[in-house]
């Protein structure tokens, strides 16, 4: 009785998986297996549309040559440039880093723009002006700090130079009647006054006789109009990012002094601890003796 049991159990099993009497597969015949499939292949095929569509929507909304959404970016702030051990790692990450903008580079690249003045360059209506040309900064501009006459900046003879830039913020103009209003937002009427001044000063003020004389590349420390509005990595392939040059002359030896840098401008209101990279860095600068 047991084999014939099992017997049967195995017969039951066997049938299920396939009933030669009703050409059934697992318990469904092969038009009920054929709605099955076609009702999966309808649903996925539908959401798969779905989330191409829904992507393909997205997309719409982006543009190739500005970031939808800069908030995080709207008051640029800076970046001190070089942060390794020794001097000697100062003077080879500079020169890496300013080679691009060797005079010889830039002609080739680009233009000799006016300076003081902004570089606006509209597009056709829906039609892109690009690619956008982009004006040279000389790497000749930044004097004592350029690595040219002093191949150490100042770092062998213990008046190192920092190099201060802004952070890339893709801005357009928005509405132009004086030229008062575009890029980073500048509202002043006076023209001269648009520049981005540099403003380095000791984070504490009972340090500011250890900081010592200051000199600045360009000699007014500014960051020029010309070099505005910035349109986008894309847009502007050759872009060459303005930079200022800080030299340190005679800061005290053996000491930890600590630096900011700020940017004096007028589409800054006043600095917030809340945000303390807003338009400023801090940095410790110390300098010994042997």
């Amino acid at each position: 009785m047991a084999k014939h049991e099992d017997k049967a159990e195995s017969g039951d099993w066997k049938e299920f998986f396939w009933n030669p009497r009703t050409r059934e597969l697992l318990g469904r015949t092969a038009s009920s297996w054929g709605l099955i499939l076609l009702f999966y292949l309808v649903f996925y095929t539908f959401l798969a549309g779905m989330f191409c569509l829904t992507m393909y929507v997205m997309l719409l909304t982006l543009d190739d040559y500005k970031p939808t959404w800069q908030d995080r970016l709207a008051t640029p702030g800076t970046d001190p440039h070089s942060d390794q051990s020794s001097w000697d790692t100062y003077v080879q990450a500079l020169d890496g880093f300013l080679a691009p903008y060797n005079d010889s580079q830039q002609v080739l690249k680009n233009d000799a723009c006016a300076p003081d003045q902004y570089f606006i360059q509209e597009d056709s209506g829906q039609v892109r002006n690009n690619p956008k040309r982009s004006c040279q900064f000389n790497r000749t501009v930044l004097g004592e700090c350029s690595g040219l006459t002093d191949r150490t900046y100042g770092y062998r003879s213990g008046k190192p130079c920092v190099l201060i830039k802004l952070n890339r913020v893709t801005t357009h103009c928005r509405e132009i009647k004086d030229a008062t209003k575009c890029g980073t937002d500048i509202t002043d009427t006076d023209q001269s006054q648009h520049q981005h001044s540099l403003l380095s000063s000791p984070g504490q003020r009972e340090e500011t006789d250890f900081l010592g004389q200051i000199a600045y590349f360009p000699t007014n420390g500014t960051f020029n109009l010309m070099y505005y509005p910035y349109y986008g990595m894309r847009a502007q392939v050759n872009y060459s990012q303005p930079l200022v040059a800080v030299k340190f002359l005679n800061i005290t030896l053996n000491a930890d002094v600590n630096v900011e840098c700020r940017i004096n401008s007028n589409t800054i209101g006043d600095y917030s601890d809340r945000d303390k990279f807003a338009g400023r860095v801090s940095f410790k600068l110390r300098i010994n003796s042997e």
